[in-house]
């Protein structure tokens, strides 16, 4: 059962590349300190919604609410002070940087004179980071390389942390290690929000979750709810691994 009002309520939407619309209509919600996975196929409109809620790309209409205040037109860096933080796919770190570095840089997405005394909360959860917080970030792995950037969103303390497909290209270690992790913010208070394209690990950490399909949520539930549905089946062709988004 979901508590409490909603964190996030996205309301009805539409987003288009030209007059290509690829979301329709899509509607969802995430609560304080909850788990919530979606799911969904390759070219899902998955990534597309994650950006659009993150006013990284315009929406085409519908409306999108945090903590209650209207979102829907506010720029990416509004967004970010409000409490919103998306981690993007693909190991997006400075790799020119050092590993505390890249961290240090992550303290000002809400506070505009950041500060070095989160560095202490953020080696608790990710010891391997502190090792290396000397060294270049292009000398870490791709796998060190995700984990330092789910590290540099969570630095900022967000209400509400989106991660878009962490697990990309890593190993089953390192994905479970960043679920891990996830799982324990939310444990803390932290919202998650997480699109995956794993769908067993999605669904043995999450509290609730959305299935997508060609732009629309097609099923909702807890993850028992998801795991016996239909939809599921169909869109995963037996439940087997999905592409992503």
């Amino acid at each position: 059962m979901r508590v409490g009002p909603p964190l996030l309520k996205v309301d009805n939407l539409h987003v288009a590349y030209g007059k290509a619309e690829v979301v329709h209509g899509i509607s969802l919600e995430v609560r304080n300190g909850e788990f919530t996975v979606m799911l969904g196929r390759n070219g899902a409109g998955k990534s597309t919604t994650l950006h659009a809620i993150s006013g990284l790309i315009p929406k085409k209409s519908g409306r999108v609410e945090f903590d209650g205040r209207n979102m829907s037109d506010a720029p990416p860096r509004d967004i970010v002070r409000a409490g919103v933080v998306q981690v993007l796919e693909g190991h997006r770190v400075f790799t020119a940087l050092t590993v505390e570095d890249n961290l240090l840089i992550g303290t000002y997405a809400r506070s505009p004179h950041g500060g070095r005394s989160k560095l202490g909360r953020i080696y608790e959860l990710f010891p391997e980071l502190e090792e290396k917080r000397n060294d270049p970030a292009s000398r870490l792995s791709g796998g060190q390389q995700q984990i330092l950037a789910v590290a540099q969103g969570v630095i900022g303390e967000p209400r509400l942390l989106i991660l878009d497909e962490p697990s990309a290209g890593l190993a089953p270690l390192v994905i479970d290690r960043i679920l891990s992790v996830a799982a324990e913010l939310c444990k803390g208070g932290m919202a998650i929000l997480l699109v995956e394209q794993l769908v067993e690990k999605a669904l043995s950490h999450a509290g609730y979750c959305y299935l997508v399909e060609t732009g629309r949520i097609a099923a909702a539930g807890t993850p028992k709810e998801i795991q016996a549905s239909d939809v599921l089946h169909r869109t995963y062709l037996g439940g087997h691994a999905a592409a992503k988004n």
